[in-house]
């Protein structure tokens, strides 16, 4: 019996994923990749995440909704924050990624970054026409 849990995400895009990773402190894996479970079952993702304790966080493309599911075994969830957080902390770094990079594409940069004591993250961003 498979202790795995798939969630589903609305992360789209593998580059903003991996930078949301490892501003998090993860060292994601891209490529076909293992997650191990408990007791040594598996199940392959598309990126993972290897942890020293508990079970490994995996992304694999789901073709029909078009975006990353996270796989991994909920009941060996032993990281440092809850796994609600953890998703939580990951999509608004998703997000933050994903605005930074389509500001810089159309030509702006990040004047101002302020993380509020709510959790939420201010950008001002500005661009100079010639």
């Amino acid at each position: 019996m498979s202790h795995f849990s798939t969630v589903k995400t609305k992360l789209r895009k593998r580059e903003p994923l991996m930078q949301a990773l490892i501003q998090l402190g993860y060292e994601p894996q891209e490529g076909a990749q293992t997650v191990r479970g408990f007791r040594g079952q598996t199940v392959q993702a598309d990126l993972a995440v290897k942890m020293p304790k508990g079970s490994d966080i995996g992304f694999r493309w789901n073709e029909n909704t078009k975006a990353y599911e996270l796989v991994t075994d909920l009941d060996l969830w032993n990281q440092s924050i809850p796994f609600d957080r953890f998703l939580s902390k990951l999509t608004q770094q998703y997000a933050l990624s994903t605005v930074i990079a389509a500001t810089a594409e159309e030509g702006f940069e990040i004047a101002e970054r302020k993380n509020n004591c709510d959790g939420s993250i201010e950008l001002v961003v500005t661009r100079w026409d010639s």
